[in-house]
């Protein structure tokens, strides 16, 4: 069975840096209802999907009620159960509802907090292989030493969604 829908294209966006958050100048990505989820085993659908694109280094959760980013790695979420209100890009960012079957992919330094979430909201989380996660918290000092490492994350080898050929592939060449 495919679990990728055949015209899955993702949003992209480009979130400036707002003095607390860098983000990338690369685009953050949303596929919307992007993957046919098994009704019994959701979360495995999307862990065998990042995993069959080379992405791992999974967990299965929320998204933290704070505001935070990664400066060493890219990530992505991939919503298993429910839905979630998530403001991407930081406090000068975009709301976006995110639902089960979707996907955001955010490359090293997006900001994101949860605003709201239903009960039974689920997301698996996933990394380029070689990476290394850590959770930053928007303060001047970070932001500062966060200019100097997202520049030397590596991109991906393949799209966590659509793989090598994917839209990433495209969407995240550097100038």
């Amino acid at each position: 069975m495919t679990v990728v829908r055949d015209n899955a294209e993702p949003l992209a966006i480009v979130f400036g840096d707002d003095g607390l958050v860098p983000n990338n100048i690369i685009p953050f990505l949303v596929y919307e209802s992007a993957v046919r989820l098994d009704p019994k085993q959701p979360e495995e659908t999307i862990e065998r999907l990042f995993e069959e694109n080379g992405w791992g280094g999974m967990w299965r959760n929320g998204v933290y009620d704070f505001l935070h980013y990664h400066a060493t790695v890219h990530e992505v979420l991939g919503v298993a159960r429910g839905s979630a209100r998530v403001r991407f890009g930081g406090d000068h960012g975009r709301e976006i509802e995110i639902k089960a079957g979707d996907v955001a992919i955010l490359p090293a330094g997006t900001g994101h907090q949860r605003i709201g979430a239903s009960a039974d909201f689920c997301v698996i989380g996933a990394y380029p292989p070689g990476s290394r996660m850590e959770v930053t918290r928007a303060t001047p000092e970070n932001h500062a030493a966060a200019l100097k490492t997202i520049p030397k994350v590596a991109l991906p080898p393949a799209d966590p969604v659509r793989g090598k050929d994917g839209p990433l592939m495209r969407l995240w060449r550097l100038p």
